[in-house]
C-alpha cells in the first residue's frame, strides 16, 4: 500500500487557503523531525507554537498579520503570568521572548517555503535581551555541596542535643555531582547514560549520537572521569543491586527511575539549598568546568569537543572569562621554538 499521498492531492494541498494553524504546527514539527532537529528543540517549538495557538485560536494561516505575533509577544512580556516547575512567579525573561520570536520566524518560514504563504514574522525586528554573565561555583561551594550530599540538616529538638543524620543517597548524590563538575555534561546528557557508558578503568564516559544520548543536536562524543569521580561512581554502583546490568540507567531516583533534567534540577537545588549555596542549577557546574579547565591550561579546541558545541563562539567566551595567559601560553606551545630551529 501506497503510504505517500498522491502527487495532485499533494499539491492541491499545497495551494489551499485554508491550511489552519493546528495542521500546520502538526506538519511543522514532523518536518522538523525528520530534518533531524533534537527532541528538546522539537519539544520547545511544540510548546511555544501550542500556547500560541491556545491564545489566539485556530484559523487559517493565511489570516495570520505581523500585529497577531507582536501582539501575542506583548502580552507575553506585560500580561502573562508562567507557571514553573519550581514555583516561580517571575515574568518571562527577554531572552524567552526572544525564543518565542525564532520559533514564529522559524515556522513561518517553513510555511513560505512549503505552501508559498506571507511571512508575517520576517517584519519584526528580533526583541534584544541583554547576555547574562557566566556563573560558576567556587571551591568552597562545592566542598559544601558535597557535604551537603551525605549529611541532612541539623536537627534541633528539646529533649535531645542536636544532631545530622547521613541521607541514604549520599553516595549518590556525591558521584552525580562530582560526574557534572568533571564532565560538563548537560542536564540530558547526564540524565541519558546508561552504566554500560562509563568505563570506571579508564574514565571514558560515551555519550551516544541521537536522541537516546541526549545530546544537543544529536552529536554524540566522548569525554572523562578524573580519579575521584570515578571512585565516587563505582562507590555509588556498588551499593546497586543492578550495578553490573550494563543497560540499566547510570542514575535512578529512589522510586528507582531514572533522572530527568526536571527531577535533577530539583535535586541540584535542594542539595545547593541546604548548603546555603545560591544561585544554583545543573548547567552551572557545566560553566565551572569550562572555566577550571581553561585556567587549570586547557585548550580551547580540545574544551570545545568535550562541550560538543559545534563553534567556537561559546568557548572564546569562557577563554575571556578565564583570563587566559596567551603570552604564556604561546611560550609553552611555541612551533618554532619546539622545533629547536
Amino acid at each position: 500500500v501506497d503510504i505517500f499521498p498522491k502527487m495532485e492531492e499533494f499539491l492541491m494541498n499545497r495551494s489551499s487557503p485554508g491550511l489552519s494553524i493546528a495542521k500546520s504546527i502538526d506538519g511543522f514539527l514532523k518536518f522538523k523531525t525528520a530534518e533531524g532537529l533534537s527532541q528538546r528543540t522539537i519539544a520547545s517549538y511544540e510548546y511555544m507554537l501550542n500556547h500560541w495557538l491556545k491564545y489566539i485560536g485556530d484559523r487559517s494561516v493565511s489570516e495570520i498579520q505581523a500585529s497577531d505575533l507582536t501582539g501575542y509577544m506583548a502580552w507575553l512580556r506585560t500580561e502573562y503570568k508562567p507557571v514553573r516547575f519550581n514555583g516561580s512567579k517571575e515574568p518571562l525573561s527577554a531572552k524567552s521572548i526572544r525564543n518565542v520570536w525564532v520559533t514564529f520566524r522559524s515556522f513561518f518560514g517553513w510555511l513560505h517555503v512549503e505552501f508559498k504563504y506571507t511571512n508575517p514574522a520576517i517584519e519584526i525586528t528580533a526583541p534584544k535581551f541583554q547576555t547574562h554573565p557566566v556563573e560558576t561555583f567556587t571551591k568552597e561551594d562545592v566542598e559544601k555541596i558535597l557535604k551537603a550530599c551525605v549529611f541532612s540538616r541539623e536537627s534541633q529538638t528539646e529533649e535531645r542535643k542536636k544532631f545530622v543524620m547521613r541521607r541514604p543517597s549520599a553516595n549518590r548524590d556525591q558521584a552525580i555531582v562530582l560526574m557534572l563538575l568533571d564532565t560538563g555534561l548537560r542536564a540530558t546528557e547526564l540524565c541519558s547514560l546508561t552504566i554500560n557508558d562509563v568505563d570506571l578503568k579508564t574514565g571514558k564516559v560515551t555519550i551516544r549520537h541521537g536522541v537516546i544520548g541526549g545530546a544537543k543536536g544529536g552529536k554524540g562524543r566522548t569525554v572523562y572521569l578524573g580519579k575521584v569521580a570515578r571512585k565516587a561512581v563505582w562507590r555509588y554502583l556498588v551499593g546497586r543491586e543492578d550495578g553490573d546490568d550494563p543497560r540499566a540507567p547510570l542514575f535512578i531516583s529512589q522510586a528507582d527511575r531514572p533522572f530527568n533534567k526536571d527531577s535533577l534540577r530539583v535535586l541540584i537545588n535542594r542539595l545547593c539549598s541546604r548548603a546555603e549555596v545560591k544561585k544554583t542549577y545543573p548547567h552551572k557546574f557545566r560553566h565551572t568546568f569550562a572555566i577550571t579547565y581553561l585556567r587549570s591550561g586547557g585548550d580551547v579546541f580540545t574544551l570545545q569537543s568535550l562541550l560538543g558545541h559545534g563553534s567556537l563562539d561559546m568557548v572564546r567566551h569562557y577563554a575571556q572569562i578565564a583570563d587566559m595567559d596567551v603570552e604564556q601560553a604561546h611560550r609553552k606551545a611555541s612551533p618554532a621554538d619546539n622545533m629547536r630551529l
